[in-house]
């Protein structure tokens, strides 16, 4: 087998033993090619761009640009390159937002990396695999019940910042920010703003 007959992979992750572990292993498959390694959300874009691999095996948590928003910029720039996010606490609305962003994979980072191998050629085949836990977590977790301006008010309120805070960042009178986090907390089940914005970060909504 010729170096041109084999996938061209790129690998992004933030942690760098992680990545370079990876890499090392991948490198033992005879079809497969670890072309680049890259740290951050911007500069997995760059490297994917200028030598086009043929798989980008994407964290789904990155500096700069989370895996889902370099696949979708890969999706417009480079659609021969099939992306795939691995993740290590995946949660049921990251799953969605790589679906619609079009990646072709979405796993744990718990599986060996013999059967990571295994799935970038499928991925490289034109299959998609999505790990069958994530897949029933998304499914029986269903879409947000929050509208687009509370799950705004939520996110602000996610560090503990007070309702005049709040408020004044999103250019509202505090009474009405006090309604829409009530409004988003009972929703959700949640006795206070704080406990809302955990419960929906757990759940991929935020």
């Amino acid at each position: 087998m010729t170096g041109d007959e084999k996938t061209r992979v790129l690998l992004a992750d933030d942690e760098h033993l992680i990545r370079g572990a990876l890499a090392a292993l991948l490198a033992l498959e005879d079809d497969l090619a670890v072309v680049a390694e890259a740290g951050t959300g911007p500069e997995a874009l760059a490297m994917a761009l200028a030598l086009r691999p043929d798989v980008a095996v994407l964290d789904l948590q990155m500096p700069g640009q989370d895996g889902v928003a370099v696949a979708e910029a890969l999706r417009s720039r480079l659609p021969e390159c099939a992306a795939m996010i691995v993740t290590s606490h995946g949660r049921p609305g990251d799953l969605k937002r790589a679906l619609a962003a079009g990646v072709r994979g979405f796993l744990p980072k718990t599986l060996s990396a013999q059967r990571l191998a295994e799935i970038i050629r499928a991925v490289r085949a034109g299959n998609r695999y999505i790990d069958p836990e994530l897949a029933a977590d998304a499914i029986s977790s269903g879409d947000s019940p929050l509208t687009p301006r509370e799950a705004e008010l939520l996110e602000l309120a996610a560090d503990g910042a007070p309702v005049a805070d709040i408020a004044a960042r999103a250019s509202l009178a505090p009474g009405t920010v006090r309604n829409y986090l009530s409004a988003a907390a009972a929703k959700l089940g949640a006795e206070n703003r704080h406990a809302a914005a955990r419960i929906a970060r757990e759940r991929g909504w935020l």
